[in-house]
């Protein structure tokens, strides 16, 4: 039935802070941005009035996430912990976790803990948190 994971939708509350650490920090390039609104969309999604300007950014091997961020309707940002029910976390292979987690340290970005190798010794990991909330996991294959 799955040919392929299209995207990752990740809803945003501040779409210059997200880009900064998914474009600036991260990497990834954008694709396409666009403002969206209409029948079709209140039709899809279930809501009424929307409009929400959409982000589709990908990395070299054309992966995609896709940034949204809701003029209408209003919704409000939610403290998550790591454990909640639903998708927990987006996680990105990284060549060097380190360097990678020295340079979001210094670009403000609030992490879990340093990078630990995992028990077995394939990989070195850390946990971070977006600007809007969601729980990124930065991976090396060691």
């Amino acid at each position: 039935m799955i040919k392929n994971i299209r995207h990752t939708g990740i809803v945003v509350s501040d779409l210059e802070k997200s880009l900064i650490f998914y474009r600036d920090l991260l990497g990834f390039k954008i694709i396409k941005q666009m403002d969206e609104s209409g029948q079709y969309l209140d039709t899809v999604l279930g809501l009424k009035k929307t409009q929400v300007t959409t982000v589709k950014m990908a990395v070299s091997d054309g992966q995609m996430i896709e940034l949204l961020f809701y003029v209408s309707p209003d919704n409000e940002k939610k403290n998550r912990e790591v454990c909640d029910v639903g998708v927990s976390h987006v996680a990105f292979s990284v060549k060097d976790v380190e360097a990678t987690y020295k340079k979001l340290t210094q670009g403000g970005i609030e992490f879990i803990s340093t990078p630990q190798v995992s028990p077995n010794g394939f990989a070195k990991v850390v946990f971070c948190k977006a600007p809007e909330g969601t729980f990124v996991e930065l991976v090396q294959e060691l």
